[in-house]
């Protein structure tokens, strides 16, 4: 009954599994028909094949491959998901567990190999990996032209902060030319003052002084004349200079809100410059992931 049991064992194994026993040279021994359909192989056309012709030539002819038949010959086992080639020279992906054959004195005289295919299911991740790295290159990208962008934004705002510490200059420069004249025009109307009294007090004497001072009342006459019409144009040139004093305080308060501005798009265009950072990292971080996903899976 134990036998009848253990022979179906076998069988269902032979019918799920692909397996394929190899001689300490290598070369195949016996193998059942899903694997040599896995591999695209006949059955009989795959005995006494050498192992490496399973293998890309980047794996067989390597250091890893010789270490990997030294450690099945010496006895250790091996499992792990592996890369082999079919007949068409196609990659397919295994499932793999090679176990060494021991004689009754343990001295190891075969390897069986247990394989299932996992092809498609390698290319699903694969694919998504891809898509993963595809992902993590457009953020990459996006992010690099954020930063880049913020850059540019930030050079024109410190532009208009420099025009505007200018700006500033020149208004403070203004400020200090208006008082100026607004301060000649004082004293300008101050001597405008004192002429015309001037001119009050000759017209008195020309008055007192009879024929003879009549000349004088003329001159009198022309300096009072003179006077008025400078106080005239003093009231008027102070009139524009309130005008323009008037129009320089709006633009000082103008300037000063866009100090502020500038000083707030500076402020969002750091933060938005480290958010774009943030995201170059994550992108740079998913496809680190990405990868190690290919290698762990």
């Amino acid at each position: 009954m134990n036998t009848v049991n253990q022979e179906r064992v076998m069988e269902t194994i032979d019918q799920h599994l692909a397996m394929i026993q190899f001689n300490t040279e290598r070369e195949v021994v016996s193998v059942n028909e899903l694997f040599a359909e896995t591999v695209g192989y006949k059955k009989e056309d795959m005995l006494g094949m050498d192992h490496q012709q399973l293998c890309f030539d980047g794996f067989a002819k390597s250091t890893e491959y010789d270490r990997f038949w030294q450690d099945l010959r010496t006895g250790k086992s091996f499992q792990d998901k592996i890369e082999r080639k079919t007949k068409r020279g196609e990659r397919v992906w295994l499932e793999a567990t090679y176990m060494p054959l021991k004689d009754d004195e343990g001295a190891v005289v075969g390897v069986v190999k247990v394989a299932t295919d996992i092809t498609k299911r390698q290319n699903q991740v694969t694919r998504v990996v891809e898509d993963l790295k595809e992902m993590s290159g457009v953020l990459n990208e996006r992010a690099k032209q954020g930063i880049k962008r913020s850059d540019d934004i930030n050079e024109k705002v410190h532009q208009v902060a420099s025009v505007y510490q200018d700006n500033e200059a020149t208004l403070t420069s203004l400020q200090q030319q208006t008082e100026s004249i607004q301060g000649i025009v004082q004293t300008i109307r101050k001597i405008a003052s004192q002429t015309n009294l001037l001119a009050l007090n000759a017209a008195i004497e020309a008055a007192r002084a009879g024929e003879h001072g009549r000349g004088f009342e003329v001159v009198a006459q022309e300096v009072r004349k003179l006077a008025s019409g400078v106080e005239e144009s003093i009231v008027e040139i102070r009139q524009k200079i309130e005008g323009i004093t008037g129009e320089m305080n709006q633009m000082v308060e103008s300037t000063s809100g866009v100090k502020e501005n500038v000083e707030r798009a500076q402020a969002n265009i750091q933060t938005a410059t480290s958010d774009f950072q943030d995201v170059l990292s994550s992108s740079e971080a998913l496809a680190k992931q990405a990868t190690e996903v290919m290698t762990i899976i």
